[in-house]
């Protein structure tokens, strides 16, 4: 690995792996996770809610040593991977009565924020068994929702950290390539909608989206400590129309380029999908171009 060069939004300079070097030579025996933990508080390498941003700086340790820039203690304990094995979340028995109402009609409805809750597990098996793409268990910062109405659920949601790179959304934002890896947590980025297939409730998905629209952005920062600018998704059109997003005044950005975030040859790999943006204030680009 050259140096400089950069590393997940980091520059590395020729001085910082000197510093890495000196810094294992200061610390003998220590493990690699700890290793890790002192460079971030020695570099003050954290993510927005204050904690140390330990994995990131673990994988750029682990690319140094392999490029034999730096030389690292051998591994001590590889501890089991639990989504190398995972299981499939529970089934749950649920009250499929196809639910036919207006919108009206079905009112108190009820948006739970289940992340870190108990009641989370109902997230999980509803989606696994309900979703056509299935239950995956997200990584970074991500939010999920339950949709309640008469007792009973009746929709999914889940919100994740924005991809890095997305053309027609960068685009549309304006932003730097600094401006964007300083920003890019105030992204939120739409990864699951599912309304359970008895429900046919008119204008209901639209419905859910602007009610979301308004909490978003607080319920992310009760739990990440930061808010939310922008929200942005995929929709496959070979699949769906999109048409709640359209109803909901989400923005048309563009389209994928059907390659891939880890695309090496240039050529279409996978289905090309509309990208679609709504920004939660008016001040959004101004935001979001800040260095």
């Amino acid at each position: 690995m050259p140096a400089p060069c950069r590393y997940r939004g980091r520059e590395i300079r020729a001085e910082d792996v000197v510093f890495i070097r000196q810094h294992i030579a200061e610390h003998p025996g220590v493990s690699r996770r700890r290793l890790s933990q002192k460079l971030c508080e020695a570099w003050q390498w954290k993510q927005a809610n204050g904690a140390l941003c330990d994995m990131v700086c673990r994988g750029l340790l682990l690319r140094l040593h392999r490029a034999g820039e730096i030389e690292l203690p051998p591994v001590r304990y590889t501890p089991p991977n639990p989504l190398a094995k995972r299981q499939p979340p529970t089934p749950r028995w649920i009250d499929i009565t196809p639910i036919r109402a207006a919108l009206r009609q079905l009112q108190p409805i009820e948006i739970q924020q289940v992340r870190r809750t108990p009641e989370e597990s109902w997230f999980n098996s509803l989606m696994e068994q309900y979703h056509y793409l299935g239950y995956e268990q997200p990584v970074g910062e991500h939010l999920k929702y339950v949709v309640w109405a008469q007792g009973r659920p009746i929709a999914c949601l889940a919100w994740s950290s924005a991809p890095r790179h997305l053309g027609s959304r960068d685009r549309f934002i304006g932003w730097s390539t600094e401006a964007r890896r300083c920003n890019l947590r105030f992204l939120a980025y739409n990864t699951r909608f599912l309304i359970l297939p008895w429900v046919e409730v008119p204008h209901l998905a639209s419905h859910l989206l602007g009610r979301m629209a308004k909490r978003l952005s607080e319920d992310w920062e009760r739990l990440y400590q930061h808010p939310i600018y922008f929200l942005e998704t995929f929709v496959d059109p070979e699949r769906f129309r999109g048409t709640c997003y359209r109803a909901a005044n989400w923005i048309l950005l563009g389209l994928t380029t059907g390659r891939g975030k880890d695309d090496q040859t240039n050529r279409v790999n996978r289905s090309i999908k509309q990208v679609l943006g709504y920004p939660l204030t008016p001040r959004f680009r101004e935001l979001l171009q800040e260095t």
